[in-house]
């Protein structure tokens, strides 16, 4: 079985749109959204949903949160060439960290990468496609995809599935194809963006510590 391309998936899409479609954009991170937010630009009109019960410890969501509405400000005062971008609009999902910790019951050990995180993906993604339906929007999808520690098999079966139950458009991503998690590594460094060292949850930020204090230790 030959495995999916979903840069050129997406490039077909994109290809095929007529006007200026609707979407809504999860976002794990100020970081990760960069490049996405320029990219898609171009061809949606863009709100950027902010969920991510998962972030510990609060101080951090906090701050994560600040950092994605600052990106936000920085490229709408930006001048654009293309009179037709809209301005992209933000909206904060509800911040309960009992729903991340209710959804990894049972999967506390699992290593990052494993199902925890799938679940995860799944738990997000969930709220961006009821969202999406429920207001109308052409098309959800993730900016997770970004990241070369993320599976882009899983968050794209998964934003499939979703599409499915909530009757809603996936958009078909791998957001790291092309360069696009270097370049979003180069504008951060351009707008000054805080870039954490661990995903999010309190038990990758355990493993980043460990991580760190081994290499410490050698």
């Amino acid at each position: 079985m030959n495995k999916r391309n979903y840069q050129k998936e997406l490039d077909r899409v994109l290809e095929g749109l007529g006007s200026r479609p609707s979407l809504l954009l999860h976002s794990c991170c100020a970081p990760c959204s960069s490049y996405v937010l320029t990219y898609l630009r171009e061809y949606f009109d863009i709100t950027l949903l902010y969920y991510n019960p998962n972030i510990y410890p609060d101080e951090e969501y906090r701050r994560r949160v600040d950092e994605q509405k600052r990106l936000i400000e920085v490229l709408n005062a930006m001048p654009v060439k293309d009179k037709s971008l809209g301005v992209i609009r933000f909206e904060e999902g509800e911040y309960d960290p009992g729903i991340f910790f209710e959804m990894a019951n049972g999967l506390e050990a699992v290593p990052e990468g494993g199902e925890r995180c799938f679940k995860c993906y799944e738990l997000r993604m969930r709220e961006a496609a009821s969202m999406a339906a429920e207001r109308g929007y052409d098309y959800f999808t993730t900016t997770l995809s970004i990241s070369p520690l993320k599976n882009a098999d899983r968050i794209n079966e998964t934003g499939e599935r979703l599409a499915d139950e909530y009757g809603v458009k996936h958009l078909p991503s791998d957001f790291k194809k092309r360069n696009g998690y270097k370049i979003s590594c180069e504008l951060s460094r351009e707008y000054g963006l805080y870039r954490q060292d661990y995903c999010g949850c309190v038990y990758s930020k355990a493993e980043r510590e460990a991580a760190k204090k081994g290499l410490e230790d050698a």
